[in-house]
């Protein structure tokens, strides 16, 4: 892959994080549930953007996966973080797919999530 496509690449997924976000915003009652994939991690953490405060967060590091960058990983991010945030009293979230699509591995994990209790 040349230099270029992967520029413009992230500047897509940057102009889509960007709609995104100013839709989706984490208050108290409902924070933020964001999301970040990379080629061999996911990332998940919950946030609320009015104290600017990360309440829970969950990573397939954490996890200790053996490999971290496919859907049983993401899958097992999402109910470890279902649980962690059931545990800290969140019970319902507005989901930031972060500019990424609504496909394979952000789809295990939010559907693993909803599965565990999660509301979004």
């Amino acid at each position: 892959m040349k230099r270029t496509q992967a520029v413009q690449r992230s500047a897509r997924r940057n102009r889509r994080k960007k709609g995104i976000r100013k839709r989706v915003i984490g208050t108290p009652e409902r924070p933020r549930l964001s999301v970040y994939r990379s080629l061999n991690q996911f990332y998940a953490q919950v946030v609320d953007d009015l104290s600017g405060k990360t309440l829970v967060a969950a990573s397939s590091v954490g996890a200790k996966l053996e490999n971290g960058g496919n859907k049983d990983a993401a899958t097992a991010v999402g109910k470890d973080l279902a649980e962690k945030a059931k545990a800290a009293g969140v019970k319902q979230v507005a989901f930031d797919r972060n500019g990424f699509q609504y496909h394979g591995r952000v789809k295990a994990f939010a559907d693993a999530a909803r599965e565990a209790g999660l509301k979004f």
